[in-house]
């Protein structure tokens, strides 16, 4: 059986601070892939599908 390379370290409480800054990055992400979504379901109802897409389309024919 194999042994491994090194011994477990013991978890200490200054390791807490990556995960708190992981777990806001990622509900920041969220919160904003959210209200992009959002923002885009609101254009969608209020300018209909067809005036939809032609902004979608000439913005990104802008874009390149």
């Amino acid at each position: 059986m194999a042994h491994p390379l090194s011994t477990p370290q013991p978890m200490h409480p200054g390791s807490q601070a990556p995960r708190r800054l992981a777990r806001a990055i990622v509900a920041a992400a969220a919160g904003l892939g959210s209200a992009i979504l959002l923002a885009a379901l609101v254009l969608w109802f209020h300018y209909g599908t067809a005036v939809f897409f032609e902004m979608i389309a000439s913005g990104i024919s802008a874009c390149f």
